[in-house]
Order: structure tokens, then C-alpha cells, then sequence
């Protein structure tokens, strides 16, 4: 294979580990820029985005990812479950914990993307499907929220500050909803 079809081929696996790195980044701002009880959520909205970006590197990038991440992305489930315990609207943190569990174990079982490259399986279809379905639902409920919200006041109209929260808000949901389209991106590669 020329050096340019394989990077053709790996072009979507980086751009998804880009994406995921750029919202990474931003949750970590949030939650060094944020009120206390904005930080927790926004740190482990920036470890989830880390951790969905080394998941997305291309097979052979990273030949350690397959055997810590299964461990990694389980210890995340356990820690959304624990997180359950405030209430039912962590629930989106614990079946993405989990579906990168499910991706992960996938890898690891397959020795690729999914068993691309690796020639393994990619996962039983009906958890799979199940998963492109939760997720394109999220993307497009996202999407439609964030459209909905229309633009941001205008600092200069509304005031020193007065749109900092809704901002704040707005950077937030894009920030979920990059993530979300980089874990249907990756349930689409498996």
C-alpha cells in the first residue's frame, strides 16, 4: 500500500482524535475556568474526550492501547456508576464509559479498529447497533438543541459579563456534541 492511500485510510481515524483532543481541551479550560460545581462534570467531560482520542488513534499508533484501555475505559464505567449515586443525569457519562468499554474490549479481542486490521470480531451486531442508535439520536438531539439556542448576546449590547454563562453554556453543549459525533464515528468504524 503507497504511503498516501494509508494515510487516506487513517485521514478519518485522525480527524475523530483531533476533534476529540480540541473538545478535551476545551473541558479542561471549563473546569479550571469554572464555579465548583461546574468542575467536576467538565473534568471528567475532559478525561472522557482524552480518553475517546487515544482510542481513536489509528491501529499501530499506539501498540499499548490495547492492552490498558479495556482496564482504563472499565475503571470509567465503575467510576459513572458511582457517579449515579447524584442522580439519574449522569446516565449519558455511564453508557459512554461503557460503550468505550465495549470498543475497547472489541480492540483489544480483534487486535484492530474493531477488528479492522486485526481481523477479529467487531462486537455482537445488537450491542453495536444499539449503541449507533443511542448515539445518533444524542448527535441530532444535540445538534437541534444547539441550533435552538441561537446566538450568543452580544457583550457589548447586554453588558460586561452578561454573556459569559450562556457562552460558557453554548461552548459546553458543542463540546458534548463533538464528543458524541466522535463516539458514532467510532461505533461506525468497528
Amino acid at each position: 500500500m503507497s504511503s498516501w492511500s494509508s494515510f487516506a485510510a487513517a485521514l478519518p481515524a485522525w480527524l475523530t482524535v483531533l476533534v476529540c483532543a480540541v473538545s478535551g481541551g476545551c473541558c479542561l479550560h471549563r473546569a479550571c475556568t469554572a464555579g465548583r460545581p461546574e468542575r467536576g462534570p467538565a473534568a471528567g467531560e475532559a478525561v472522557m474526550a482524552v480518553g475517546m482520542a487515544v482510542m481513536a488513534l489509528p491501529p499501530g499508533t499506539a501498540p499499548w492501547g490495547a492492552r490498558i484501555l479495556p482496564v482504563l475505559c472499565c475503571g470509567a464505567a465503575l467510576h459513572a456508576v458511582w457517579l449515579l449515586r447524584r442522580g439519574l443525569h449522569h446516565t449519558h457519562h455511564l453508557v459512554g464509559s461503557l460503550a468505550m468499554a465495549y470498543m475497547a474490549l472489541a480492540v483489544y479481542a480483534g487486535g484492530g479498529h474493531g477488528g479492522h486490521g486485526g481481523g477479529g470480531s467487531a462486537g455482537p451486531p445488537l450491542v453495536t447497533g444499539a449503541l449507533l442508535l443511542y448515539y445518533a439520536a444524542y448527535v441530532l438531539l444535540g445538534g437541534a438543541r444547539l441550533v435552538a439556542a441561537g446566538p450568543a448576546v452580544s457583550a457589548a449590547v447586554a453588558g460586561p459579563g452578561a454573556g459569559r454563562g450562556r457562552e460558557a453554556g453554548e461552548v459546553a453543549r458543542a463540546c458534548r456534541l463533538a464528543m458524541g459525533t466522535g463516539m458514532l464515528a467510532m461505533l461506525l468504524l468497528m
